[in-house]
Formats: C-alpha cells, structure tokens, sequence
C-alpha cells in the first residue's frame, strides 16, 4: 500500500470500480502505438446504437511533465497538462477545451504522509470552486469535499467520507447529495494478484426511503481470462468476459440485462483494445 490516505475520490473507488468498470453498452475498437521518446498515440471509434463516433488521443511525458491532447469528430479538442512537484509532493493539471473553452479548470493536488488536499476552479468568469481534504494514513482515512458556485453563492456539493484499508481488503462509507444519500461498501480479494474479489455495496437514500443493495464480483479464470458478475436487488444482473489475445491486447464483452422484464433486450457491449 501507498503511503498517506490518498485522494477524497479514492474512498470507496476500488468497489465502485469493480461494479461499474468495464460493464459496457456500445461497442468500441482502440489501437496504441508507444516511442522510445516517451510519446503514445492511441486511435478509439465508438459505435452506440446507429451513431459512430471517434478520436485520437495522444499522451507526451518528459520527466515532471506530461501533455495529453484529443480531439475527437466533432472537432472538438482537449488538452491536458499535468506538472508534478512544481511545489514538492504536489501536483497540478490544467485542463483546456475547444471550442467550449469555458469548462477548462486549473486543479492543485498536495500529498502529505497524513494528509492530501486538492482544490479546482474553472477557468471562466464565474468559475466553480471545489474543495476536497483527506486525513489520515494507508490504512485509515476519513476526509470531505465540497462544490461552491461563485454565480449563485451557493454550495453545489458537499460529501463525507471514511474507508478502512487492508491488504486484502478495503471498506468505506460515504455521505454525499447533501446529506441525502449514504453509501456503505466492502470488497474482499481472494488471491494474492487480486485480480479475483467480492465486493457487497448498500445505498440508501433518504428523501426516497429506496435502498439499492448491490453484490458482484471477479475472478481470474487463469492468467489472460478474467470474468466479472454484478447484481442487485432491483433484478439488474451484468457480466464481463476479459481476455487477452496478446500480450497488452485485450477483448472485453459486456453484457446487461432486467431479470424482471425479460422481455426487455439485453444490452451488449464489446471493446477490443490492441496495443504493441
């Protein structure tokens, strides 16, 4: 485990991931080409329903620094440029679009062995300001972020949140849509590469009195198969088939379906990445 409590966002990630991650509903292809000069180039085209769509991502890193840009068929363009220790155990990302220039945001991220903090504002003229702070250690942690909008002059977030980390398993709750909604999470690995883990997931939200109670799970079928399950207690069962043809180039097949309107059509997803 990494020294210091992490971000705020990684309370409660690793599950999230495991339920969420590679569950697809379109159908996507990639190819990444990587230089000995440190640059990367990778090609994705997305087809969801009859619309297709594409871009091309490429990714620079020269020692403290590195430059992502993409621009996609719509000719809309990001950049990305992310500086490591201009301040030391710090971090900071700009994030520019065009054309929307206006949701560019400058972030700061500051790592300390009990303690992290980050803070973004938008890059226009009545920026959004968000704040988050984690306290604590590698294996304990409890910290809270919040979302202040300088038009209104309003809170437009603010979440809580605490995790137990272990090496073979991890656990969080967290507070969030205002105090409207709590989280409770627990995953488990059950090998020592983990890549096979059951993780159990409960959400309850208040104004709604409605409870979400999720269970899934991984497992490593040998070392270039992986299957993935999830499902809840509103009938939504899902699956993933990872496999890697060569060595870095992997297939991924999704699939989703309504247990209790199987009349419904299932949704399905395939992703092929290929990279040398």
């Amino acid at each position: 485990m990494s020294k210091g409590p992490g971000l705020f966002s990684d309370i409660g990630k690793k599950s999230k991931d495991l339920l969420t991650k590679d569950y697809l509903s379109d159908h996507k292809f990639s190819v990444s080409t990587y230089s000995a000069s440190g640059v990367a180039l990778t090609s994705s085209t997305v087809k969801k329903g009859g619309y297709s769509s594409g871009d091309v991502a490429v990714r620079f890193a020269y020692k403290n620094t590195s430059v992502d840009a993409k621009v996609d068929t719509e000719s809309n363009l990001s950049a990305t440029l992310t500086f490591a220790d201009i301040v030391p155990s710090s971090k900071t990302i700009a994030s520019l679009k065009f054309p929307n220039y206006e949701s560019g945001k400058m972030e700061f991220q500051y790592y300390h062995p009990h303690a992290t903090f980050t803070t973004a504002v938008g890059l226009n003229q009545s920026p959004a300001v968000d704040l988050s702070v984690a306290l604590g250690t590698s294996t304990f942690g409890l910290g809270a972020e919040a979302g202040y909008e300088t038009t209104s002059g309003k809170f437009t977030k603010y979440t809580a949140g605490i995790s137990v980390t272990k090496p073979d398993s991890c656990a969080s709750i967290i507070l969030s849509d205002k105090g409207d909604s709590v989280k409770a999470s627990y995953l488990h690995y059950l090998d020592q590469s983990k890549k096979s883990a059951a993780v159990g997931e409960i959400t309850r939200k208040f104004s709604t009195n409605e409870n979400t109670f999720t269970v899934g799970g991984s497992c490593a079928i040998d070392s270039l198969t992986l299957v993935k399950m999830k499902f809840n207690n509103h009938g939504s069962l899902g699956a993933v088939l990872q496999h890697e043809l060569i060595r870095k180039s992997i297939v991924t097949i999704s699939s989703e379906f309504d247990t209790k309107a199987l009349n419904k059509t299932p949704r399905f997803g395939v992703a092929l990445a290929l990279k040398p």
